[in-house]
């Protein structure tokens, strides 16, 4: 019985000390969206992210059928979102948009996803 007692205090006990976040920003939706195929060229990209950013470490790149796209430099709008323009209208075909974050807790994600721009 005194073993449960101590138990039962030491998981109280660890209850109460403060825990570590491990918060990560990771992409939560993006215009064009994730392996959508769009009609028309998009003007600019638009990346929105679960946590908070920090602008100075991050940005994107853009690949296509023809190698890199000219995009513009990244534009952040609240706290956990940023646009890129794209300089030139897109020709038909698959991109691949990778990414680049630090959130600000300081921890560093990134990824990759894909769109089509129909012919």
């Amino acid at each position: 019985m005194r073993r449960s007692y101590s138990f039962i205090g030491a998981v109280c006990l660890a209850s109460l000390l403060p825990g570590t976040a491990f918060a990560h920003a990771f992409l939560d939706r993006a215009v064009p969206s994730v392996g959508t195929t769009v009609g028309t060229s998009p003007v600019e990209l638009e990346l929105t992210f679960t946590e908070d950013i920090v602008p100075a470490f991050s940005g994107v790149r853009v690949t296509g059928p023809s190698g890199a796209v000219a995009i513009g430099a990244p534009v952040f709008g609240p706290a956990n979102s940023l646009h890129v323009r794209l300089l030139h209208a897109l020709k038909p075909g698959a991109y691949m948009v990778s990414w680049h974050v630090v959130s600000v807790d300081t921890h560093r994600t990134q990824g990759t996803y894909k769109f089509t721009v129909a012919p």
